[in-house]
């Protein structure tokens, strides 16, 4: 048996070996990224350096991020699909490439000396080729000679085994390894194409060798990067012989809390199990989001919408199972309990998780039985239709105007000698999915940050308006979120009051003031404890490696930052505040535009 914090050591150690520098993972909230609301994969936080700026610790880079993604949170509750997952990564940085970083995962998976899984229980798969790009044969060729067969490579299209950015930009083919879940050897001739149902996914070499300038236009990069990805929970299961992420001791401890608060045995029924999984999933994800540095709590927008759908999603599985009441707070302590010593943040943030969680709980108890109290008024109407049937258009109401589930519409109908017209909620229910998926294809349509001119621009304004600010109001005043766009910075900072008219003038003035400097924008790299003993400022709440880039702005701002930023302030043009306002307790928000 192999823990998950053995997994994290060996992984880390073996790349060490290979002379990769360990990198501190990051936050779960992007900073300067308004194309998604979370990391959602272990390269996200190092996309500059993939975009060709240099890393401050090198070329050869490795580390563990936490990371969610939120595409399928109805799908959570089998066996395999997750919304908060760890991902164990290495990179090159225009250094090794494909013979390498192939050699390099072979190596580690099947030495006597890393994970020592059975060579004869992985397969992989590589890019088929299109008319864009040819089949990627090379690393076809890198495979068989460490040893894998031919029958245990699949090739298959740009859909399973080509990575991009978006439309345009760094992409390339990738390789997937899959480990065999089914019992005994696999037969001869069986890979992920021929046999996908006993193939799990373990690990995912992407290869960046190309820039895509159109729909039809691809030029090699110069500097060809490696960026790998191995789950984790995944991982931990085909190690220990398990079938399924829930049966590791990743989740099991969690499954026994909630085992004890609802009296159900896990195991017991089909039904009552995919409810368990997915309190099990919803209440890891919400604690390790709200437990970042960067925490989000629940709301109605955004990140803080995604937290509030986990945890109410939760709390209506948990009365499937018979409770009624209040319940989170001791599956999440020990999800802090266990992931604690790999994710300090979640121990440093226990009060906060717990004091959202049992807010949201609360809430959505009280939003429960608000249903509860319309569906009552609607029932003498309903009860005078001699089919006994409730429309589905009214209980989509209940669900979307007062967030009541429909499964607890059937139950209180049926409690009333009716049924529920389910294909009418459901028509309904489907539009008002494809519009929100419409809605989050925009907000997740890339994993990279934008760093066009303009939004470079906007970045360096931060920093202006970051020193402005502790001008004007104290140096208690910290950055606590920047949102990005082409077309406006949003800022929000630690103040404990609306700022006068006058104090927001004053802070306009001294950015453009600076502006019209024309300050040079330099950029160093040295110990942070020598970037702190300079007085460069730090970002709230991140995690920062001992090496860091800190970026000068002539004699006015210092600040560690991972960039972009002009080279001349002049380029910014006038810097005009347009808004400030709350965000949230103790929090403040600017938001600006450049003219």
């Amino acid at each position: 048996m192999i823990t998950p914090d053995e997994l994290r050591s060996k992984y880390l150690d073996f790349f060490r070996t290979k002379d990769h520098a360990v990198i501190s993972g990051k936050s779960l909230i992007p900073e300067n990224d308004p194309t998604v609301l979370f990391t959602t994969a272990g390269m996200h936080p190092l996309v500059p350096y993939l975009l060709g700026e240099p890393h401050p610790a090198g070329k050869r880079l490795v580390d563990y991020q936490k990371c969610v993604r939120t595409g399928d949170i109805d799908e959570v509750g089998d066996p395999a699909h997750l919304t908060c997952f760890e991902m164990l990564g290495n990179w090159s940085l225009g250094d090794y490439f494909k013979k390498e970083s192939i050699a390099y995962s072979w190596e580690f998976l099947t030495s006597k000396d890393w994970l020592a899984l059975d060579p004869r229980k992985l397969s992989v798969t590589v890019f088929k080729g299109d008319q864009n790009a040819p089949r990627d044969d090379e690393s076809a060729f890198h495979w068989k000679s460490t040893g894998v067969p031919e029958d245990r490579i699949a090739y298959l299209p740009a859909s399973d085994n080509w990575w991009a950015a978006g439309p345009s930009g760094p992409c390339g083919p990738d390789t997937e390894i899959f480990y065999w879940v089914a019992e005994g050897m696999p037969p001869a001739g069986s890979n992920k194409e021929t046999d996908p149902a006993n193939w799990m996914e373990i690990w995912n070499n992407v290869f960046m060798q190309f820039n895509r300038i159109d729909e039809k236009t691809l030029v090699k990069l110069p500097a060809q990067n490696v960026d790998t990805g191995m789950g984790l929970e995944r991982t931990i299961t085909v190690l220990n012989g398990k079938t399924s992420v829930y049966q590791t001791e990743i989740f099991q401890p969690i499954i026994a809390a909630i085992e004890f608060v609802s009296h159900y045995a896990y195991g017991s029924d089909q039904a009552k199990d995919t409810s368990v999984r997915i309190i099990a999933d919803h209440i890891r994800a919400a604690t390790f989001i709200i437990g970042d540095p960067k925490g989000v709590s629940p709301s109605n927008v955004g990140a803080g919408y995604v937290v509030r759908r986990l945890l109410r999603r939760a709390v209506r599985h948990g009365r499937k199972l018979g409770i009624e009441g209040s319940f989170l707070s001791g599956p999440a302590m020990i999800v802090i309990e266990r992931f604690g010593g790999a994710y300090p943040e979640l121990v440093e943030n226990r009060e906060r998780v717990l004091t959202e969680l049992a807010r949201e709980e609360a809430q959505f108890l009280e939003t429960l039985q608000k249903g509860e109290h319309e569906f009552e008024k609607m029932l003498p109407n309903l009860l005078r239709n001699p089919q006994k049937i409730m429309s589905g258009r009214l209980a989509f109401k209940l669900y979307d105007t007062y967030g009541f589930p429909i499964e607890l519409t059937d139950e209180l109908a049926g409690e009333n000698g009716m049924t529920v017209n389910r294909a009418e909620f459901d028509e309904a229910f489907k539009k008002h999915q494809e519009l929100s998926r419409a809605g989050a294809g925009e907000t997740f349509k890339g994993g990279l940050a934008d760093h066009s001119e303009q939004t470079t621009r906007y970045h360096t304004a931060t920093h202006l308006l970051h020193k402005a600010l502790r001008m004007v109001l104290g140096d208690h005043v910290a950055q606590k979120g920047s949102n990005i766009t082409t077309e406006r910075l949003r800022f929000d900072f630690s103040h404990h009051s609306a700022m006068t008219a006058e104090e927001v003038a004053r802070v306009q003035a001294i950015v453009n003031e600076q502006i019209a400097r024309d300050l040079e924008v330099t950029m160093d790299v040295m110990p942070l404890e020598d970037a702190k003993a300079a007085g460069a400022m730090a970002l709230f709440g991140e995690k920062y490696e001992s090496v860091v880039k800190v970026y000068t702005i002539g004699d006015f701002s210092k600040e560690v930052c991972g960039g972009p930023h002009v080279d001349r302030i002049g380029s910014l043009g006038k810097f005009v505040i347009q808004k400030e306002q709350s965000s949230s307790a103790g929090v403040r928000r600017i938001r600006a535009v450049l003219e």
